[in-house]
């Protein structure tokens, strides 16, 4: 039996204003190939490099959420190789002096050490035309700033890596250091992965790149694993290769053999000094820093949020923000309630039409006030999902109630008729009931519901149904 020994690298882009060595906008997304670039992104003879202030923050905010050590020196490297898509033939990059080293992150499975976050700058884009016999070549993101990070390889499977990869989304996420959003291209992962039986030294480890989602990730490594497992148990041996990622037929294929370290002839930049990163300075980053997730989950969890529910909460940045945002209206909702509201209706009602929270007019305070409501006895639980389409369309809960007459029935003179409806309307579940199967008054209760509109108590029903039926 083998096991997995995997390490990954992250690359995220920042969010600034302006590339990491010029002052060309970052905020390229949507715009025409080529339009953002300037004489630096497009390696023209004579430019220098002046590093975005902005991106070192935003790096060591970074570097703080995973527990790092940020302070002393750090450098810039050449990093030397030849891409289409990187015009100066080389990245700037951090070889030996990372703005962070050495922290960690707890998730489920363990704890990851971090080896090394580093900035650098991002090269540009290849576009390859279906059937065409040439590639087009996109420089707008070539030099957008990047954060680079490195685990040790302390992650042991498919399911372990996705938790670590969301809770640094969500960290991410959270500091405002990154969108982190895959599908824009702005978070990225690369996975060393090397398989051995245990107690044995572990095997040669091969890279797999540019994978742009977590569930690739983990497809990635389940057929890595395999594959190399496959390969070690017929005799065979694994070279250290960079391999791709076909998502369509759903396995890895041959990109090109490694390159070592020696490979890049790294040197430092010239034109840009080392950085002192003093106590003083990281003092100031770090009282900018808002709640991370771990925080937040801590907070929740205080409030009287089960477990699951804060770990939810704490790592979806816009719904933990929706949910805050709620929770502070006055008079502050059941924190737990308004938790199965958010996690189970809303988001049921998101999923079906495919939105996001913010696709829709729902208001804090509003979803609030529904589930005050219900507390409440105002209206009952039936009611409030029957309001909940108006509720998310932007109108507010209580008017919608005024309005519409939709307060809690108790008048039992009402229900009593719509019980002995009920029983009239059917002779055989009274005749179960009173046999001694008490679960089928279940069966009664339904119309009574729906005679009084959904509106009447549900405490009381029961007990005026059971009065009735002499149980």
């Amino acid at each position: 039996m083998y096991r997995a020994v995997i390490g990954l690298e992250v690359h995220l882009q920042l969010r600034t204003r302006t590339k990491i060595f010029s002052a060309c906008p970052a905020d390229y997304h949507g715009a025409e190939p080529n339009a953002f670039t300037d004489p630096l992104t497009l390696g023209l003879p004579g430019t220098l490099p002046t590093l975005n202030r902005e991106a070192v923050e935003l790096a060591l905010m970074f570097g703080l959420g995973l527990n790092c050590d940020v302070e002393g020196f750090t450098q810039f490297h050449r990093k030397n190789y030849f891409y289409p898509d990187a015009p100066k033939n080389f990245q700037l990059s951090q070889y030996d002096r990372p703005i962070a080293r050495d922290g960690f992150l707890d998730v489920a499975g363990g704890r990851v050490r971090i080896k090394r976050a580093h900035l650098e700058d991002d090269a540009g884009k290849l576009l390859h035309p279906t059937y065409a016999p040439y590639s087009l070549l996109d420089l707008n993101r070539a030099g957008s700033p990047l954060i680079e990070m490195v685990t040790e390889a302390d992650l042991t499977g498919a399911e372990q890596a996705r938790a670590f990869l969301t809770a640094v989304q969500a960290i991410a996420q959270s500091l405002g250091v990154s969108d982190a959003t895959p599908e824009e291209g702005k978070m990225r992962c690369d996975v060393n992965i090397s398989v051995h039986r245990p107690g044995e030294p572990w095997g040669t480890k091969v890279e797999v790149k540019n994978l742009n989602s977590f569930r690739s990730v983990e497809r990635a490594i389940e057929f890595e694993t395999a594959r190399q497992s496959r390969v070690l148990t017929s005799g065979g041996r694994i070279t250290q290769d960079t391999l791709g990622w076909d998502e369509g037929g759903g396995k890895t294929f041959l990109m090109r053999t490694k390159e070592g370290e020696a490979d890049y002839r790294y040197f430092p930049e010239p034109d840009l000094p080392p950085l002192n990163i003093t106590p003083e300075w990281v003092g100031r980053v770090r009282s900018r820093m808002p709640e991370l997730p771990a925080q937040k989950r801590e907070r929740y969890v205080l409030a009287g949020v089960r477990e699951a529910d804060a770990e939810t909460l704490s790592q979806g940045v816009p719904l933990g923000r929706f949910y805050d945002e709620a929770l502070a209206s006055p008079p502050a909702p059941d924190a737990q309630k308004l938790a199965n509201w958010l996690l189970t209706d809303v988001t049921g009602f998101l999923a079906a039409r495919e939105q996001s929270i913010r696709d829709t007019g729902l208001r804090p305070a509003h979803l609030a006030a529904l589930v005050r409501l219900i507390d409440e006895g105002t209206i009952s639980g039936r009611v409030a999902k029957d309001l909940l389409p108006d509720v998310m369309s932007g109108q507010d809960p209580e008017t919608l109630v005024q309005e519409r007459g939709l307060t809690v029935v108790t008048d039992t003179g009402a229900i009593d008729a719509a019980i002995d409806a009920a029983i009239s309307a059917d002779p055989a579940t009274v005749e179960k009931v009173r046999a001694g199967n008490a679960k089928a008054m279940n069966a009664l209760f339904g119309p009574v519901m729906k005679a009084t509109g959904g509106q009447a108590k549900p405490e009381v029903v029961r007990e005026r149904l059971r009065a009735k039926l002499g149980l």
